[in-house]
């Protein structure tokens, strides 16, 4: 198995473990329990620099931003306009040892979740936030799997940590558990992406494997502590499977399916999606076909995974080693990139000018595929060749990687 990059104390983000939360904790607290919209909030965060900056800020700044009533009320202390019970909750929760707030104005926000559709304002992260930079892929599938499929889910997953990606699921019943147990006792590194609270683990009686990814691995909800299931809350925690991660594996899957909504919101994200086929006398299988069908790629070992995230996961694993260096002071290794030697590269690269470029020009201009245009830019983009904004791209007049200050990742 490769070598873990474990993160330093440091590389956390609103994490307190104090009797009184810090000034940005307090806002980002607000700003988050404010509800509504995330666009305008992320907006005054990207102009603002940081959550108390944004609070010190006149109303009328508030509203030109698009804040509603009811999120300036919360963000001005109005007393009727957040929970207290909620409030306390969180911070009682902030104050716990392994508990942070990470928000997007934070150099530690993972960069892949930044490139993502509706990437939420703040995660709660249980565990190592260093692991939401990783190299991951996201393996999900049916509740109720057949015997193969509980074992495929396994044997997928332990090849996965082998060749140092982490395992990403949900912690659901099924292929999600077998997913994160597998990476787990392979001494691998596992996320658990919930649609609860983070201290509220779904189903019940995954308390134990929740506490035991968090003690070695990270959970991560973008609701607050105590937040009981939701059922709509489930397809928005997909989202965030998908925007984690750089490829989603579907094992088994029925025709309705939460893991097909996290295949197609991977493929909305330009990720890769993979389906593992069964029989077709399996009713399991049957949404695992249906993705084949509409353009996901078959895939019989995590070999054919591994080999097609090759060269995203070696530019994310050398920024997140760039990220660790500059803090702990280490060499970073080597970064596997994008052959310059590539033909479609080059035919890439000579397409994109300073004026921003959409897909579609992109497209024709290269006589590539989205598909493939989209896995070029994203490992361009996170070498800091490429910058994007609104779904533009651009050449970036220099890369920002080789001389950032740490956490220096550009999103958009």
């Amino acid at each position: 198995m490769r070598r873990r990059l474990t993160a330093p104390s440091s590389f956390a983000g609103q994490h307190v473990g104090m009797d009184m939360l810090n000034a940005d904790t307090e806002a980002l607290l607000a700003l988050v329990l404010a509800g509504g919209a995330s666009a305008p909030r992320r907006t005054l965060l990207d102009r603002h620099g940081g959550p108390a900056a944004v609070r010190a800020l006149p109303r009328g700044r508030w509203r030109e931003a698009g804040l509603d009533s009811a999120q300036i009320r919360a963000l001005d202390g109005n007393p009727a306009a957040l929970d207290p019970d909620l409030l306390r909750r969180c911070r009682d929760w902030l104050r716990q040892p392994g508990h942070q707030l990470i928000g997007w104005h934070d150099p530690d926000y993972p960069p892949l979740m930044r490139k993502a559709g509706s990437p939420p304002l703040a995660l709660f992260v249980a565990g190592d936030p260093a692991l939401l930079w990783y190299p991951a892929v996201a393996v999900v599938g049916s509740r109720g799997p057949t015997a193969g499929g509980r074992d495929n889910a396994r044997s997928f997953s332990r090849a996965l940590v082998s060749a140092g990606y982490a395992v990403t699921s949900g912690l659901a019943a099924g292929v999600d558990r077998a997913a994160h147990e597998a990476a787990l006792d392979a001494g691998g590194l596992t996320v658990a992406v919930l649609g609860t609270g983070p201290d509220v683990p779904y189903p019940r009686n995954h308390a134990a494997l929740m506490a035991r990814i968090a003690a070695h691995g990270a959970v991560v909800s973008e609701h607050p502590p105590g937040t009981e299931a939701r059922r709509e809350h489930f397809p928005s925690r997909n989202r965030i499977l998908a925007g984690l991660t750089l490829g989603t594996l579907v094992i088994e899957a029925a025709s309705r399916s939460g893991a097909l909504i996290t295949a197609r919101q991977a493929a909305d994200a330009g990720r890769e999606v993979f389906a593992v086929p069964g029989s077709i006398h399996n009713p399991m299988a049957r949404g695992c076909h249906r993705l084949i069908r509409d353009g996901a790629a078959l895939v019989e070992s995590a070999d054919e995974v591994t080999a097609a995230l090759g060269a995203w996961a070696g530019a994310l694993r050398g920024e997140l080693q760039r990220r660790l260096g500059a803090t702990v002071g280490q060499t970073p290794e080597p970064v596997d990139v994008v052959s310059t030697d590539d033909p479609a590269h080059h035919r890439l690269w000579r397409a994109l000018g300073h004026d921003p470029s959409n897909m579609d020009q992109l497209t024709e201009r290269t006589g590539l595929t989205a598909a493939a245009l989209s896995s070029m830019l994203l490992v361009m983009e996170l070498q800091g060749r490429v910058a994007v904004e609104h779904g533009r791209y651009s050449r970036r007049s220099a890369p920002i990687l080789s001389n950032a200050p740490p956490g220096a990742s550009q999103g958009t």
